[in-house]
């Protein structure tokens, strides 16, 4: 078996144990599973998680294993593969500094590795030591040829030929003096932003929640930011809103919601607040937790030359009808297999990587 194939083969079968193990924990059914190894270390892990993460809940655990798992069919996997020629890939080790400030966000550069043929030493983030090591236990598992591919350590990063780091743009500095010389991507900050024009469903607001409060903001895939027409009703946000509200009764959240509500107060910043959420006019892009940055807009072109000119520190852009390549509501944080970050093929990286 070709090497391609057979790690359609491991990932495809990785994919239907991620969907039978939400689907157990989410509702129960599949009951003659509880038993079973691999969906108790599972179970045990995501439990783990949250307690050594207060970010990584049970549901937003479970999110990005769902995710994952209706990512890794074999119709998505052979679609996203079929237009790079495997062949030509020399192996090498590629080092990966992954972040953590979202459950699994590394994984998408770890399956470009393994799927192109090469090996990964990889340097976790502190803040997501277990989910990412679990998935490769369980690979290694169903398909031992992927046993030494991957190897995780905590030393200093040494004997690679490629790397692929991200970080923010303080991170990013000191990434690019100590691995300029090597082939590499270094990933800076970038936050999502969501359009509105005031013509939107109530169907398309609620959806925006998703892209506001999935794992509380603190991907760079999360809305941070929302321009608005003059005179748009704030009032028609804020009501779609409240089916999110339950959020401010997460601890940590709540706290960052309470902190960044009085340093704001205190500096007798304009604010608008719901309760759970705080608005700030803001031209920059990165708000803080509970907190999104908004910016009126006058005239759409000007807007689209703004966004356009910015594009550095853009993710996503959410919208309907707006921008070629925007994101539909409610579904910034369900990527495709060849939505790269920052818009970088990394595959294509490391095909042409020698």
């Amino acid at each position: 078996m070709t090497h391609r194939n057979l790690t359609i083969e491991a990932f495809v079968k990785l994919g239907d144990f991620l969907r039978t193990f939400c689907e157990y924990i989410t509702s129960g059914t599949n009951s003659e599973l509880i038993n079973n190894a691999w969906i108790t270390s599972f179970e045990a892990e995501i439990e783990m998680a949250q307690h050594y993460n207060g970010w990584f809940t049970k549901e937003n655990c479970i999110h990005a294993f769902r995710e994952w798992g209706n990512l890794l069919t074999k119709e998505n996997l052979e679609n996203w593969l079929k237009d790079y020629d495997l062949t030509t890939n020399k192996e090498k080790i590629v080092a990966l500094i992954m972040a953590g400030n979202i459950p699994l966000v590394g994984f998408h550069d770890l399956l470009c590795v393994l799927v192109t043929g090469n090996k990964a030493l990889v340097k976790l983030s502190s803040n997501d030591q277990k989910l990412i090591p679990l998935i490769i236990d369980y690979v290694k598992s169903i398909e031992p040829y992927f046993e030494g591919r991957v190897i995780f350590t905590n030393e200093k990063l040494d004997h690679f030929d490629a790397v692929i780091a991200t970080g923010s743009n303080n991170t990013a500095r000191y990434f690019e003096y100590y691995f300029g010389k090597k082939p590499n991507i270094i990933r800076k900050n970038r936050n999502s932003v969501a359009v509105l024009t005031g013509k939107e469903s109530k169907d398309e607001l609620i959806a925006l929640g998703e892209d506001i409060f999935r794992y509380f903001g603190l991907g760079c895939r999360s809305v941070s930011k929302m321009f608005i027409p003059v005179n748009y009703d704030i009032d028609t946000f804020f009501k779609a809103m409240f089916l999110h509200n339950d959020i401010i009764n997460h601890n940590k959240y709540a706290n960052n919601y309470d902190y960044n509500k009085a340093v704001y107060l205190m500096s007798e910043f304009k604010i608008l607040d719901n309760g759970f959420l705080v608005l700030k006019e803001e031209e920059s892009y990165g708000s803080p937790i509970a907190s999104l940055f908004y910016e009126h807009y006058e005239n759409v072109e000007e807007l689209k030359s703004k966004l356009i000119s910015e594009e550095d520190k853009i993710q996503c852009i959410v919208s309907s009808g707006f921008i070629d390549d925007e994101i539909s509501f409610g579904e910034t944080q369900k990527p495709s297999l060849n939505d790269y970050a920052d818009g970088i093929d990394t595959v294509n990286f490391l095909l042409r990587t020698s």
